[in-house]
C-alpha cells in the first residue's frame, strides 16, 4: 500500500489500456508457471505488523511522519492513517531457531521504536483497533501524504457514488452516516509470508483459507470501535465497508467486494489473479512502461507491474503474491486475517500455530478443502470474527469416510485436533523443540482460560464500568492505558489480570 504512485488525469481514465496490460500480464504469468520459470523450493517466511501511535494517555497521535523520521529505519514505513506505521521483517528460513530470533528482532525493533517515538510525543501500540480512537480520529486530514493513498481514496468513493456509510451490530450497534476510507486505517494487522512453489500454491492458500476462522477465533484483539463495543474482530466488518466500492444497487446484484474471503477452492495461483481480473475494475489503472510478453520472449523476468498494483487494491484475507528477488521470479501466500498484538510473543505464537498446522493441512491426503464446503469456511470466517474465542465453528466430521461438518467449540476443535497437527508441522519444518513448546503453549493457554486479546479488553471495560462506576469513554481509556502498560510488559495476555 505504501508504494509511491504518480498519476495523471489521462492515465486514470485509460482503462482499457489498463485491462490489455493487465491480460498480457496474465498470460505472461500463465506462461512461465506452464514453463516452471520459479524459484526452487524454499522454506522462506516473512512478517509485517501495523501499529498505532498513541500518547501517554493511550489517546492517538497524527504524527507518523515526524516518528518514522525519529526512528530512521527503512524496516518502519508509513500506512494510511497518520497515527499508523508499519514495520516489515526481512524474509527468513522456516527453521531452527527462527521464532525465537523472530522474537528477539521484533522486540528489539519495537522498543527502539517506542523510544524515538516518544522523543516526538508518541508510543507504539500493537493492537488491531486502538479503543480510544474516535471517528474525529478519521477525517481525510488524517492521512498519510501519499499519492497512493490519495489516489485510492478519490477511486473508491468515485466507483461508489455516494458517501461511505458504516452500519456494525455487534454486542453493540454502530452507525455511522459517512466516513472517509481513513476509517479502514483503524484496522491494524498482523501479515505472514509464506514462500511456496507453485506446485504447492494452491494447497497451502485452501489451507490458509480452511483454517482462517481458527485464527481469528484464537487471535481476536480488535473489540471496539468508535466507543461501541462490536465483534470480538472488528477488523473484517470494518474492512468490508469503509472500503466498499459499491452501492445499494450493486449490492443487491451481488458484485462483488473488494474486501473479500472468496468464494471457492483453487488449483493454482493464477486463479486468483484471473478472479481479480474478471470481477474488478482497476481502482488505480497506472500503467508501467514494461511489456511482460517481450520481456520474456527475450529470456527475462517481467515486473507483472500492472498485475501487482491491482492486486494490492484487493482485500483478500489470504492474498497471493507474485514477486521477484535476485532476479528470480517466487509466489507468497500471504496470510492477513489476523490483528496486531496484543504483545510480541502472542504474535510469534499466532505465527508458530498458523505456519506448523497449514503445512500440515496442505498434505494431507483428504485435504480439508476436500470436507469443508466453501461457503461454509467463509461463515466459520464470520462467526470466528464476531465471537472470538468463545465461536463455535462447522468443522469436518472426524473418522475415514465420514462425510458432512458438526458444531465445535473453537478451543475444543484446537486443542483436541489443531494443535497436534501444528506440532507436527513445526517439526516438519525443522523447528527447535522448545521453541515449538514454547509458543504452542501460549496457544494452549489461550483455549484453555479462554482468554485473547478481545476477551481480555471487553472484560477489563466491564469491570471498571460496573465496579467502579466509570462512564464508556473513561473506561475504554484505563483499559487502554493498562493495555499499553501490559504490551510493553511482554508476558503473553492470557497472563493479564482483568481490570
Amino acid at each position: 500500500m505504501g508504494e509511491k504512485v504518480v498519476a495523471t488525469r489521462a492515465e486514470l481514465s485509460d482503462r482499457q489500456l489498463y485491462r490489455r496490460k493487465l491480460q498480457g500480464c496474465l498470460d505472461a504469468l500463465d506462461r512461465m508457471l506452464r514453463e516452471g520459470r520459479f524459484d526452487r523450493p524454499k522454506a522462506m517466511v516473512g512478517l509485517e505488523i501495523e501499529l498505532n501511535l498513541a500518547d501517554d494517555l493511550g489517546r492517538p497521535v497524527m504524527r507518523n511522519e515526524q516518528v518514522l523520521a525519529s526512528i530512521a529505519s527503512g524496516d518502519f514505513q508509513t500506512e494510511l492513517g497518520q497515527f499508523n506505521i508499519e514495520l516489515n521483517i526481512a524474509a527468513r528460513r522456516l527453521t531452527g531457531h527462527v521464532l525465537d530470533e523472530l522474537r528477539e528482532e521484533i522486540d528489539t525493533g519495537l522498543r527502539y521504536a517506542d523510544r524515538k517515538a516518544e522523543e516526538v510525543g508518541a508510543r507504539i501500540a500493537m493492537v488491531g483497533i486502538l479503543p480510544t480512537l474516535d471517528l474525529d480520529h478519521t477525517g481525510l486530514d488524517a492521512m498519510s501524504h501519499n499519492d497512493r493513498y490519495t489516489l485510492l481514496s478519490d477511486q473508491i468513493q468515485a466507483a461508489r457514488g455516494e458517501d461511505i456509510a458504516l452500519d456494525i451490530e455487534g454486542v453493540e450497534r454502530l452507525t455511522v452516516e459517512s466516513v472517509t476510507m481513513v476509517a479502514e486505517a483503524a484496522a491494524t494487522s498482523l501479515q505472514l509470508h509464506l514462500q511456496v512453489t507453485p506446485e504447492r500454491f494452491a494447497p497451502v492458500w485452501n489451507a490458509a483459507q480452511a483454517i482462517a476462522s481458527v485464527q481469528l477465533a484464537l487471535g481476536a484483539n480488535s473489540p471496539f470501535l468508535f466507543g461501541r463495543e462490536l465483534w470480538r474482530e472488528t477488523r473484517p466488518v470494518l474492512f468490508q465497508q469503509a472500503c466498499d466500492t459499491r452501492s445499494a444497487e450493486l449490492k443487491a446484484q451481488g458484485v462483488r467486494p473488494i474486501t473479500w474471503f472468496g468464494e471457492r477452492w483453487v488449483d493454482s495461483a493464477l486463479d486468483l489473479f484471473a478472479e481479480n481480473q474478471r470481477y474488478f475494475p482497476p481502482l488505480l489503472p497506472i500503467c508501467d512502461d514494461e511489456d511482460p510478453v517481450k520481456v520474456l520472449a527475450s529470456g527475462g523476468i517481467p515486473k507483472l507491474a500492472e498485475m501487482r498494483l491491482h492486486n494490492g487494491t484487493i482485500y483478500r484475507w489470504n492474498r497471493p503474491v507474485y514477486d521477484v528477488s535476485g532476479g528470480v521470479p517466487h509466489l507468497r501466500v500471504e496470510n492477513r486475517c489476523l490483528p496486531a498484538g496484543p504483545t510480541v510473543v502472542d504474535t510469534l505464537a499466532n505465527a508458530a500455530f498458523y505456519y506448523g498446522l497449514v503445512r500440515v493441512l496442505a498434505e494431507q491426503p483428504r485435504p480439508i478443502w476436500t470436507r469443508l464446503p466453501f461457503a461454509q469456511a467463509d461463515q466459520n470466517f464470520h462467526t470466528a470474527a464476531r465471537y472470538g474465542i468463545d465461536a463455535v465453528l462447522q468443522w469436518p466430521k472426524p473418522g475415514r469416510g465420514a462425510r458432512g461438518t458438526v458444531p465445535v467449540a473453537a478451543t475444543e476443535l484446537v486443542l483436541n485436533e489443531l494443535l497436534p497437527m501444528a506440532r507436527q508441522g513445526l517439526d516438519e519444518w525443522g523447528i527447535e523443540p522448545g521453541d515449538r513448546d514454547r509458543y504452542l503453549g501460549i496457544i494452549e493457554q489461550r483455549c484453555l482460560r479462554r482468554t485473547n486479546g478481545a476477551s481480555w479488553q471487553a472484560a477489563t471495560v466491564h469491570v471498571l464500568r460496573e465496579r467502579y462506576g466509570m462512564d464508556r469513554s473513561s473506561a475504554i481509556a484505563a483499559m487502554t492505558r493498562r493495555y499499553l502498560e501490559h504490551m510493553r510488559g511482554g508476558e503473553p495476555v492470557h497472563t493479564w489480570p482483568v481490570g
